[in-house]
């Protein structure tokens, strides 16, 4: 390992912290971006808030009013009905005909209880329809009569909700729930729709709430999005603790989600919202274990004539790119696999790391091992990239004696000197970026791991050695207190991938051409303490990951200098080299024409001043 090669070391580490600041920057930058005039506000708030709390301020004299022309359950009260697949447990209720409570059922909290996606404490599905007199009612405070169960022969099971008027227009709310899927059809069926919508639009409001599901509330806020398709492109909104945002759409909608670390819920329009807005806020008080609550006000166009169905969607389930993906809708996009300036990531992620990573995990039972044996792989494909950077080092550490006598030759000039350092270089066939080229093209590599394994639910809560979660961090120590840019607790495998990194380098320097740059000397102890404050929080899926890369890294080294590089006869071929006739490009000949145009007109310069001493 040369100078280069360091340096593309320092770089990678660079772009690294530089991709944070960017996406802080980002951040902040959204959050101005998305604070509308003040009278903008004024006019979206309300309309979002009434909703929120949903005619809260009506009269009991007034509702009574406004309900008098529904038939309402008999029964007069609330009632639950709960329906199961393999992998959902809804409860309904007859107040607004609507889900309530939502149990992902192959999945736990962080500390083993149910995981609970929606409790009903917020979650609201509800819309305003005409009563008579001029009057509206919001579904969701009308008590709706539950139908039968209804099992199809595929396995599928119907319950339906329905809510008829004294004129006889009649409102049904239809869901279908397959075997094993977290997608519910959801139908909303009007006979006399003319009548019970205005001007054929419904005002659609979706309310949901994320809880914390992690264990590190903050880490799991910044991997929490809203997510949509608007106007058939993917797009997301990031989630910041203390913040209250909001979104217009002024174009079509898919979908629109609110999906935390490894969940979502969403709602979708089989026939598009035609426009709307969302508003959601992330309390600042983390004691809450509230992720954020989201608010949205969609518009529907409902279809002309008095009898009419409005075919919706629901999703509760987990950000798990092969389920997401079936749906066809582009819900796939919502588990964060690169965006940003690394966008492209993505497809690395997509089209080898992915599906190497699940081919793996079907054969192998651990999961450690298997981030092992990927870690392996990678480096395998790379293993020329990584020959060839230690090749060049070692070429550049072989003309270090005749660099010496160069800098010895032209002392203080260093454009002479350079020029020299250029011909020695060519001569002998040596490229000086050849040990930090191979290094910029493993950067790629190194970011699309990094939202890999942040964003792969597999990982979660699969343990290895004393990780009990490979998708959070590993803690061997809880401290009583948080240390500034550490945190409060001890991470082991950050410490073994910032000891193997700091290995890396020392062996590095003592392998380099040129070490008496200080800044050099300072790096490979600068870099592991940066990393151990980066990296505590992050999985241990990734702090083991740049563990067992290191120490592989670290392994090939030794076996590419001691055992598969031989320095004589790598002198020899530079020799030889030298003794060729020199041919260069035509870029290279500008350079060297504007070179020696530069020492001409030097040359004149010091001729100029020595005529003019000589003359006073």
């Amino acid at each position: 390992m040369d100078r280069n090669t360091i340096i593309g070391f320092g770089l990678l580490a660079a772009l690294f912290f530089g991709y944070f600041y960017y996406t802080r920057q980002g951040q902040l930058a959204l959050e101005k971006q998305k604070v509308h005039i003040q009278d903008s506000l004024n006019k979206l708030k309300p309309q979002i808030d009434t909703t929120l709390h949903i005619a809260t301020k009506v009269s009991d004299s007034k509702k009574t009013s406004a309900f008098s022309a529904i038939k309402q359950d008999t029964t007069g009260k609330e009632q639950m009905v709960t329906l199961e697949n393999k992998v959902l447990k809804i409860t309904f209720t007859n107040k607004g005909g609507q889900p309530k409570i939502i149990e992902l059922k192959n999945f736990k909290t962080f500390n083993g209880n149910p995981l609970i996606l929606e409790d009903g404490t917020f979650n609201n599905i509800s819309y305003a329809i005409n009563t008579g007199n001029n009057q509206t009612a919001q579904t969701s405070e009308l008590l709706f009569t539950p139908s039968l169960i209804q099992k199809s022969a595929d396995g599928s099971e119907t319950i339906s909700f329905s809510l008829q008027t004294v004129n006889g227009e009649t409102i049904e709310h239809q869901y279908i729930i397959k075997p094993d899927d977290y997608m519910i059809d959801f139908n909303i069926k009007f006979t006399g729709a003319d009548k019970l919508v205005t001007q054929n639009k419904l005002n659609l409001i979706w309310q949901a709430k994320a809880d914390k599901q992690e264990k590190d509330i903050s880490w799991e806020i910044q991997q929490s999005h809203i997510s949509f398709v608007d106007n058939g492109e993917y797009d997301f909104e990031h989630l910041i603790a203390g913040k209250t945002d909001d979104k217009k759409f002024e174009k079509p909608v898919d979908w629109i989600a609110l999906n935390q670390q490894f969940f979502a819920a969403s709602i979708v329009a089989k026939n598009k919202f035609t426009d709307g807005e969302i508003k959601w806020d992330v309390p600042k008080d983390t004691s809450l274990h509230v992720i954020g609550e989201a608010t949205a006000n969609l518009r529907l166009d409902v279809p002309a004539g008095a009898n009419s169905v409005i075919p919706l969607q629901l999703l509760y389930g987990p950000s798990n790119y092969k389920i997401l993906k079936s749906y066809g809708n582009q819900m796939y996009n919502m588990v964060p696999l690169g965006s940003g300036i690394l966008a492209f990531v993505k497809y690395i992620n997509r089209g080898f790391i992915m599906p190497v990573f699940n081919f793996l995990s079907s054969k192998i039972a651990s999961y450690g091992l298997v981030i092992a044996l990927l870690t392996i792989i990678i480096r395998l494909l790379i293993s020329p990239l990584t020959y060839q950077s230690y090749l060049s080092g070692a070429k550049m550490k072989l003309l270090k004696p005749e660099l010496e006598v160069l800098k010895t030759k032209f002392k203080d000039d260093k454009q002479a000197f350079g020029m020299e350092q250029m011909k020695l270089y060519k001569s002998a066939g040596v490229n000086p970026l050849g040990g930090c080229i191979p290094a910029v093209f493993q950067i790629p590599i190194f970011f699309a791991l990094y939202d890999f394994f942040n964003s792969n639910i597999a990982l979660r809560q699969q343990s290895f050695w004393w990780a009990k979660d490979l998708s959070t961090y590993d803690s061997i120590y809880n401290l009583p207190f948080s240390i500034p840019f550490y945190g409060n607790h001890i991470s082991l495998f950050t410490i073994t991938a910032a000891i193997t990194s700091m290995l890396i380098s020392l062996y590095g320097m003592s392998n380099m051409q040129d070490n008496s740059n200080p800044v050099m000397k300072y790096l490979p102890f600068i870099f592991p303490v940066v990393l151990i404050g980066v990296f505590n929080r992050m999985p241990a899926a990734l702090t083991w990951y740049y563990t067992v890369s290191n120490t592989i890294t670290l392994l090939i080294q030794l076996v590419i200098q001691k055992y598969i590089i031989d320095h004589d006869k790598i002198l020899a071929k530079l020799q030889e080299n030298k003794k060729k006739p020199a041919s260069q490009s035509k870029w290279q000949e500008r350079i060297t024409a504007m070179q020696e145009s530069n020492e001409k007109l030097k040359s004149m310069k010091q001729k100029t001043d020595s005529t003019r001493k000589k003359s006073k």
